[in-house]
């Protein structure tokens, strides 16, 4: 696993930062959840409390088989999986309902939400059934387009350029799609909150975005959380792009077997490797994946190099959406 947390050097708390003496819950809504967190995270809509669908509570994690919490590791077992992160903390994945967090010394709680909103939201919702995809999604009128690719790609990117052409984000880094109804798959919505490179946010300039602080010094992405712009509401799956940098804009079916792979490639939890798909899970995350090819299929998406073209990238994917084709 290749984590940018991953090798964050730990920060000293300053001087005047002293250990709150208590937590207390706050209650959010995010990917159709009603969450209760010890650990605040005002990256997700507030809401009134409620009995939560998802528990987070900060406390001791202790690992299986004597493996160190304070290093970086990773342990799946059925029914709780266990990350570890040296600059950042502990999580455990109990169940479907609960994460336990167990912050390294002088953490606070803007870091711990990297990864808590990070890779171990996304193994909460698999663990909950859905397939998750690490990914962005945007809503389009009453459409919606997922966007994959390697890291560097521009997924964030070119999201945050159909947000200022007026369209509106579902989700960025985690999109988690429900495929209760086979005929129907539909992508839940997030939170506000899109990941943008200084040079991206500079070219495309959201005006409806507020630039929260500087997590870390080494996390080069800064986080923009939309004033509007985000759909609330879950939309119906209609497109799955690839990027890829080309000369221009264009969207080409993959076409054959190569849908398939491109899906198990980019869902978040084949980024743990095999060890994160035990028993019967590997065969139903291949079900899954295989449900989603056969019902959408994936296209290419050539976004052309250099940032003052990204909106040649957005006329093509509205031009694809209006032609009414899969």
């Amino acid at each position: 696993m290749n984590f940018p947390i991953a090798s964050l050097e730990r920060q000293e708390p300053a001087a005047e930062t002293a250990a709150p003496a208590g937590r207390v819950h706050h209650f959010y809504r995010a990917y159709g959840l009603i969450v209760s967190s010890e650990v605040s995270l005002p990256e997700l809509e507030p809401t009134a409390p409620a009995t939560p669908d998802l528990e987070i509570a900060v406390g001791p994690v202790y690992f299986p088989d004597g493996a160190s919490p304070g290093a970086t590791a990773f342990r799946f077992e059925p029914t709780r999986q266990y990350l570890s992160w040296q600059a950042v903390g502990a999580f455990m994945i109990s169940g479907a309902s609960r994460i336990d967090v167990d912050p390294a010394p002088g953490v606070d709680d803007p870091l711990l939400a990297f990864p808590l909103l990070g890779p171990v939201m996304a193994l909460a919702l698999h663990q909950r059934g859905l397939l998750v995809l690490h990914a962005s999604a945007i809503a389009v009128g009453g459409k919606s387009v997922i966007f994959m690719g390697d890291k560097g790609a521009g997924k964030s990117t070119t999201a945050g350029a159909m947000i200022r052409a007026g369209h509106r984000l579902l989700t960025d880094d985690v999109v988690a799609l429900d495929l209760a109804d086979p005929e129907r798959p539909m992508i839940l919505p997030g939170f506000p909150q899109l990941k943008l490179a200084a040079d991206a946010a500079g070219a495309i300039r959201l005006e409806q975005a507020e630039v929260r602080p500087q997590v870390h010094p080494q996390i080069d992405k800064a986080q923009h959380r939309l004033r509007d712009g985000f759909a609330a509401e879950a939309v119906p799956m209609s497109r799955l792009y690839v990027l890829e940098r080309g000369a221009r804009a264009a969207i080409s079916p993959l076409t054959g077997g190569a849908a398939l792979p491109a899906i198990i490639k980019f869902s978040y939890v084949t980024r743990f490797g095999r060890q994160a798909l035990p028993g019967d899970s590997a065969s139903v995350h291949l079900s899954q994946c295989a449900q989603v090819a056969g019902r959408v299929g994936v296209s290419r998406l050539e976004v052309p190099a250099g940032l003052a073209r990204i909106d040649e990238a957005v006329a093509a994917i509205e031009a694809d959406l209006a032609s009414g084709t899969r």
